[in-house]
């Protein structure tokens, strides 16, 4: 009896080690080899499926902030799902039209997706997205173009709207510098000479036949509240029928570590189940 219950410890132990592991994928279409966080259930069995989500980190950022901001193994077995936190760099996670060689759309679907279908025992019908700041940018873009694929998304504190002078401006907050705007033109050209806008969520709203529902939420002191404000006044003005979340709270990982939660409580309420 004495060995069959250490057994059972050590395989408890072993099935929670191993709950949460770090890939790395070498891209064809981006010239890096690309990290990516995978929090599994502790129970996690492979004979059963999981709901399926992807987690985008913000600008300056990378793949670990997720990890240093919530506890991925607690979302992750509370809710029955597998989480995904890939690497983004600086690009918010589009197909640059200058960089050939940073084509994050065509990473996502191409690469990460498949590897992550044929690694893990996922329900493709269960599919959801969400990010914070650059990476809420980074979620609702996605969605917006392939609704099929997810069955909603959700963002915090997102960075939606591509406008030179509001972003220069909040850079100048974060940073003291124009890292944010000099890095945006590096992915998308100089904003006199290429349309900024139609990469903004309020374009691809207005431009695209979408009609899903989605989460945003921000903190009443964000400088990027206006953002968010905006896409809930226009998604609203379209009948789309979206969540949102406004409340005390600044651009801060104290922040995100409480929004999230409020996203896992949608992506549950979104379950597809047969």
């Amino acid at each position: 009896m004495k060995n069959i219950f250490l057994s059972t410890i050590a395989m408890m132990l072993v099935s929670s080690f191993w709950a949460q592991e770090t890939l790395t994928i070498n891209s064809t279409y981006i010239e890096h080899r690309v990290p990516v966080i995978v929090q599994k259930p502790n129970n996690y069995q492979a004979s059963k499926t999981y709901p399926l989500v992807f987690m985008l980190h913000g600008y300056s950022e990378n793949y670990e902030q997720w990890n240093k901001t919530t506890d991925l193994k607690k979302l992750a077995t509370n809710y029955q799902m597998i989480l995904v936190c890939p690497e983004g760099y600086v690009n918010y996670y589009l197909n640059s039209p200058k960089l050939e060689n940073f084509q994050y759309e065509d990473f996502f679907f191409k690469e990460l997706v498949p590897k992550i279908k044929k690694r893990y025992s996922i329900a493709e019908n269960n599919i959801f997205i969400t990010g914070l700041s650059m990476g809420g940018y980074g979620a609702l873009s996605l969605f917006i173009k392939h609704p099929d694929f997810f069955n909603t998304a959700a963002s915090t504190s997102g960075a939606l709207e591509f406008d030179y002078e509001n972003f220069k401006e909040i850079s100048n907050v974060f940073f003291d510098s124009n890292r944010m705007t000099d890095d945006l033109e590096m992915t998308l050209g100089n904003p006199k000479e290429h349309n900024w806008e139609k990469y903004s969520i309020s374009y691809l709203l207005r431009n695209n036949n979408f009609k899903k529902g989605f989460f945003i939420d921000c903190g009443l002191q964000d400088p990027l509240l206006s953002n968010t404000l905006a896409i809930k006044k226009l998604a609203l003005s379209k009948n789309l029928p979206i969540r949102f979340s406004l409340q005390s709270g600044n651009h801060t990982t104290a922040y995100w570590s409480k929004s999230i939660e409020y996203h896992f409580v949608y992506f549950k309420q979104h379950l597809i189940t047969e």
